[in-house]
């Protein structure tokens, strides 16, 4: 493919500065991208220290709950009554500590940390839990207790004693329910007990798995550890494997405990200390998972750059190919073999000037040439070479003809009084004739489009808008020639006629109108007719008739396509130029008929028609037409059977369209919860243009597509929202909206109401 062993340097040049091209983005990116890791790995962190923060604020909260808690029993008043009543033998306050249990069943209702408390009174000796009293504590001990404290270690340390705000760290504990570990808040009542005992002590039994709920974000998340410790290094909660890495981080000089963050252990170790009660948060989350967002990007950046490195490498190795190589081309073709010494883009350069010179004097050449370019497409376009409007209208711009419209009047103008063109005088009398000729009728009528035919006659385009402003009108027509060939002769004693067809309405219709010019020239001709002489005015007889094989074959297309109202108007012409301007024989008639007969026989071998199973009755009736029939009662049937043969198109459209529209509505159906649904995604999927599905269905169902789209949408969110089982926001999604906003919009707009106001009709 590199071929290119003596111009190797031009390809090197390209190569090189397509890599500097490539290589700066790259450059730009890497950096770009370290700056994202950077910025990914910071914001890791700080999110990671926010929400341990905010786990040690939660955490605070409940303990200052518990607190509060202890407090307003300070000032209960039953509790107050059964703490100074004075011991009785034998004799208890039942209903005063029966009220007192009772209260207590409302306090642990509204936190999870006051599930399970009890409140000690010494004079009583008895237990109070939320709906149970204890009136020996050894019964409580059977059903509550720690397992590394005995029954009389546990009534020393917590029923004997006195306890300001104290805390006991986490410990084993049994309960009827199983095993668990839980922290201890114990408070001497009343509050300013400061001496050996305490009439009341109030015991707040916190479940470990309390606490680790408040950590669960950072653990469940990240797969890292929780570790909490008491102002005297004292576990208060631990979660994750802690223990080990706990006992690490207390006995490493390296770990600075004073820093909010540090990695260590290929884990980063986020500490916080209350400044409420002395604990230490640590909370140590896996370097992967708190670089997960960080290594997916920098997976992607790697992946990306290396791609496009690859990529851009090959096409800069293509694009350097494919532009040295068109100049080792030129250089080729130039032969810059012979004048090796010189450098390729020196010589590239004087070359191009040189062709750049020459293409000047070709652009001159060609603007001298025009007017035969122009010339020769109006000899194609009255010869009618053309086969489609489309094909005129580019050959038009083109050669830069000027046709200004598709409707007017094909004209010959002949100069007369010329016997013989067989000497050069009188041909270069007629080229000057023609000269003044061309000269005068653009003065008279402006830009008419014109070419010569023959010595002495040239053919007028008269073309315009079918109405308005500027059309031609025969009337006005007849006069510009009458007065054009009165100052011929006037001025140059030049005579002249002139000719001119029936008005033509298409541009693909010009090659007739020619034809009736050329008609009406002949007969004019023939017969010493007026100066101008108009195809409508003459009265031909002929001993044959007009049915040309290129007007057979418009007939069989506009049938085919169902285009009644266009086959009429061919048959009808073909009437007028058979019965009107031309006077048949009854055997020509006859041979017409025949033809027009054999015209619509071809039409049922094709393929739509011949699989049609109401084809027969209609072939019965083109078999049945006889020849010998007057012509009006034969244009009458084949108008008939023509209107019959456009009938069974237009009903095998409307199958087609019927089964379109169907196939439409059950895509709708099947996807309207899809919200990238849409026309053009609806028209790829059923293989037709947008604009074709759109006006189809608006003209079998009497909606657009995006309406009846938007009903079925609106349908099924009425159904969801009667069902009440969905949000708002859900149901939009559900049936295809981006947002609820949209969606409220549309459902107002087609129902009236809004979706909740629907919901509540609903469901009174």
């Amino acid at each position: 493919m590199f071929s290119m062993p003596r111009y190797a340097s031009v390809f090197r040049n390209f190569l090189v500065s397509y890599i500097v091209i490539l290589i700066i983005p790259s450059i730009a990116g890497y950096m770009s991208y370290q700056t994202s890791i950077s910025v990914t790995e910071s914001i890791s962190i700080e999110n990671s220290v926010t929400q341990l923060q905010k786990s040690k604020e939660l955490l605070e909260r409940r303990i200052a709950e518990v607190e509060g808690f202890t407090r307003q029993l300070a000032i209960h008043n039953d509790l107050n009554l059964l703490m100074n009543e004075p011991p009785a033998k034998d004799k208890q306050n039942v209903f005063g500590i029966w009220r007192m249990m009772r209260d207590l069943t409302t306090f642990g209702q509204t936190n999870d940390f006051l599930r399970h408390f009890f409140i000690y009174l010494r004079n009583y000796d008895v237990v109070l839990t939320p709906g149970s009293a204890y009136f020996r504590p050894e019964h409580y001990y059977e059903n509550y207790r720690y397992e590394d404290l005995s029954l009389a270690d546990w009534k020393r340390t917590v029923l004997a004693a006195t306890h300001q705000n104290e805390m006991m760290p986490l410990r084993p504990f049994v309960t009827p329910n199983g095993r668990t570990s839980a922290i201890t808040y114990m408070q001497s009542l009343p509050l300013d007990s400061f001496g050996d005992t305490s009439p009341a002590v109030v015991v707040v039994i916190i479940d470990q798995k309390s606490i680790l709920g408040l950590l669960s974000g950072i653990t469940d998340v990240n797969g890292g550890w929780v570790h909490i410790v008491d102002a005297q290094g004292r576990t208060i909660s631990r979660q994750g494997d802690s223990d080990e890495i706990a006992d690490a981080l207390a006995n490493d000089p390296r770990f600075d405990g004073s820093r909010a963050s540090q990695f260590y252990r290929d884990e980063l170790v986020v500490t916080i200390r209350s400044s409420k009660n002395g604990w230490v948060y640590h909370a140590g989350i896996p370097r992967a998972a708190l670089m997960e967002n960080a290594n997916q990007i920098k997976w992607i950046s790697w992946t990306v750059i290396g791609g496009a490195l690859a990529l851009g490498l090959l096409i800069g190795l293509a694009l350097a190919y494919r532009n040295s190589a068109p100049i080792h081309r030129l250089l080729t073709a130039f032969g810059q073999e012979t004048h090796a010494d010189r450098n390729a883009y020196d010589f590239l350069h004087g070359n191009i000037a040189e062709m750049i010179s020459n293409n000047g004097k070709l652009e001159t050449e060609l603007r001298r040439q025009r007017p035969l370019v122009r010339d020769a497409f109006f000899k194609r376009l009255i010869a009618g070479e053309f086969r489609t409007r489309e094909e005129i209208v580019a050959a038009a711009v083109q050669s830069n003809a000027g046709l200004s419209g598709s409707s007017g009047y094909a004209a010959i103008l002949q100069i007369d009084g010329y016997a013989g063109m067989d000497s050069v005088d009188i041909l270069n009398e007629l080229h000057a004739a023609r000269l003044v000729l061309k000269q005068s009728l653009h003065e008279m009528a402006g830009s008419v489009p014109m070419t010569d035919l023959g010595s002495d006659k040239l053919v007028a385009l008269f073309v315009s808008e079918e109405s308005g402003e500027g059309s031609y009108e025969q009337a006005q027509i007849d006069g510009m020639l009458g007065r054009l060939a009165e100052s011929l002769f006037r001025e140059y004693k030049i005579s002249m006629r002139a000719a001119a067809s029936a008005r033509f309405s298409s541009v693909t219709d010009i090659s007739h109108a020619y034809a009736q010019a050329k008609q009406t020239m002949e007969h004019a001709a023939a017969t010493g007719s007026e100066t101008v002489s108009w195809y409508g005015e003459m009265k031909l007889d002929s001993v044959t008739y007009y049915y040309p094989l290129d007007v057979e074959m418009r007939l069989i297309g506009t049938l085919r396509a169902g285009e009644i109202g266009e086959a009429r108007r061919i048959v009808e012409w073909l009437a007028e130029q058979n019965t009107v301007v031309r006077t048949l024989s009854a055997e020509m008639k006859h041979q017409l008929a025949l033809e027009m007969k054999g015209t619509l026989l071809k039409l049922l071998d094709q393929k739509m028609f011949t699989e049609s199973e109401s084809i027969e009755p209609i072939k019965n009736r083109i078999v049945a037409i006889h020849p010998g029939e007057t012509i009006e009662s034969l244009h009458e049937e084949i108008m008939a059977i023509m209107e019959a043969l456009c009938g069974l198109v237009a009903s095998k459209k409307n199958d087609q369209h019927v089964q379109l529209v169907e196939r439409l509505k059950a895509l709708v159906a099947e996807q309207y919860a899809n919200a990238n649904l849409s026309l053009y995604s609806l028209a790829e999927q059923v293989g037709r243009p947008e604009k074709y599905i759109s006006q189809l269905v608006k003209e079998v169902t009497g909606k657009n597509l995006s309406d009846y789209l938007e009903r079925i949408r609106i349908d099924q969110a009425a159904l969801l929202l009667k069902a009440n089982g969905h949000t708002i926001d859900d149901i939009a999604a559900r049936v295809g909206y981006n947002s609820s906003h949209s969606f409220r919009r549309a459902f107002k707009r087609v129902t009236g109401v809004s979706p909740s106001a629907y919901r509540q009709a609903a469901e009174a």
